[in-house]
């Protein structure tokens, strides 16, 4: 059963070491910009800099989970599936979309075929 306690993962390099150090970057670099006079240029672009990286770190790993997390959900279902028919989901998944899919995940094994064939004839 899927719930927040075992939904939630901290990756301790990622999330208790580099983001405060980005974190910290950038707070430095925010106080050095509106303090510093002779080189505000220079503390601005390295605050929009550290600010980029930060960000593009962060979307990446959203990007790289949300990857997994739906090559995963189709192997599910295509386990499941052949585990219920004894036939390959393969030959048909390419009709479906992929919130079809991920949908049947939380189908119970009783209506799990029924609905793959209804979504099938209703597509």
């Amino acid at each position: 059963m899927q719930n927040y306690k075992n939904h939630i993962r901290f990756y301790v390099p990622h999330h208790f070491i580099y983001y405060p150090i980005v974190g910290f970057l950038f707070g430095f670099t925010v106080w050095q910009a509106a303090k510093s006079d002779e080189q505000q240029v220079l503390w601005v672009f390295l605050t929009v800099l550290v600010f980029m990286v930060g960000w593009a770190s962060f979307m990446m790993r959203q990007h790289y989970a949300l990857t997994i997390q739906n090559r995963l959900v189709l192997l599910e279902v295509r386990f499941r599936y052949y585990t219920l028919t004894q036939q390959r989901f393969e030959v048909f998944e390419h009709q479906l979309t992929f919130s079809q899919i991920a949908a049947l995940r939380f189908a119970s094994d009783a209506e799990f075929t029924i609905l793959v064939e209804k979504t099938l004839k209703e597509n």
